[in-house]
């Protein structure tokens, strides 16, 4: 065996490694979430209730309506969050390209603003409807999706054009994004300074990226998204390989680039829309995550992608774990908490490479 061939199977058992013990670490971390808080719930209880016998009814409630929804949709978010900016950056060959950085997030947040607001406002949330406190106008949460997904598929259309404009480069599309955000950023303030209290308050309220509350309804849809586009990414790992080597290689190999762009892109963007309607915005996880992921198990999008995937959701659960318990029994929006952390580590590993 030659001296490459055992490098290359030491490098690929050390992956392997990795993947498997993140693997084992997101249901330890999951039941570890679902345990800990205001009220303590015995390991005990927890397996009663996954293996379906009977429990104490506060203990059920907890588990059942409180915290497995939330530290699930901690999961998909995260991991769903983080596969679209890794997707991103292979695509577009940008470092720095994620939903938030190219204003992806922000535009979907706009559009499902402007849905709340033509919907009346929301003050309390149900299973499928979002529902008014004083208007007999209901929003339901495929409406308010809708304008999240169409104002995140028109931002990923400009940047998409501008990628294809035969000058500009990569930093030109950062840029672009940085724009565009701003502009978002601007016209959701102008929503909420010409919005009556209730919309006021539904819209001020859904920006803040929380899990708390999410619903089985909205795990659903969650794992309906994210399941189909992330196998897609999963797929298309040899084609992102090569997309790497550049534009002209990757076509050379007979890889129907600006296609692969595109529906990347697309499916990128949808992730986000439904995440960000759903939840709100959740910063740096997109952009922070990648980065991570190929300190740990290197370019290659066969492992690349899978661990960004459970270290995202890995990632965001514990995070969403910790900003229950800093203030408990206030639960602190998880966004928050994941600006402060994202921050310091972006900035350790664009120093650490220089």
């Amino acid at each position: 065996m030659s001296l490459f061939t055992r490098n290359y199977f030491r490098l690929f058992n050390r992956q392997a490694v990795i993947l498997i013990i993140t693997a084992i670490l997101l249901p330890v971390s999951l039941c570890v979430s679902i345990a800990v808080g205001a009220v303590s719930v015995p390991l005990s209880e927890i397996i009663r209730i996954f293996c379906g016998y009977d429990s104490e009814p506060r203990f059920l409630y907890i588990i059942r309506d409180i915290r497995l929804p939330q530290a699930l949709a901690a999961i998909l978010a995260g991991a769903g969050l983080s596969v679209s900016g890794a997707t991103m950056q292979s695509v577009l060959r940008n470092p720095l390209c994620s939903p938030f950085t190219l204003g992806i997030s922000s535009a979907a947040a706009f559009g499902a603003a402007v849905a709340l607001y033509l919907g009346g406002g929301v003050i309390s949330l149900a299973d499928n409807m979002l529902f008014s406190s004083n208007h007999f106008f209901v929003t339901s949460r495929i409406g308010v999706s809708l304008g999240a997904f169409f104002c995140a598929v028109l931002t990923t259309a400009v940047v998409i054009l501008l990628g294809q404009i035969r000058n500009a480069g990569s930093e030109s599309i950062i840029l672009v994004g940085v724009a565009l955000s701003s502009l978002f950023s601007a016209a959701l303030m102008f929503l909420q300074y010409i919005a009556d209290d209730s919309r006021l308050a539904a819209i001020v309220y859904w920006t803040f990226g929380d899990t708390a509350r999410a619903t089985w309804n909205s795990l659903i849809l969650m794992a309906v998204c994210i399941l189909p586009v992330s196998f897609y990414f999963l797929y298309q790992s040899w084609n992102y390989n090569a997309l790497v080597l550049g534009e002209e290689s990757a076509r050379s190999l007979g890889i129907p680039v600006r296609r692969l762009q595109t529906l990347t892109m697309l499916f990128a963007s949808l992730l986000t829309a439904v995440l960000v309607s759903l939840l709100g915005i959740i910063g740096f996880v997109g952009l922070v995550v990648p980065h991570v992921a190929r300190l740990c198990v290197g370019s290659d999008h066969r492992f690349l992608l899978p661990f960004s995937l459970l270290f995202g959701g890995l990632l965001l659960l514990i995070a969403d774990t910790s900003a229950r318990l800093i203030f408990a029994p206030r639960i602190l929006p998880v966004s928050i908490l994941t600006a402060f952390i994202g921050v310091p580590v972006f900035l350790s590993l664009l120093l650490g490479k220089r």
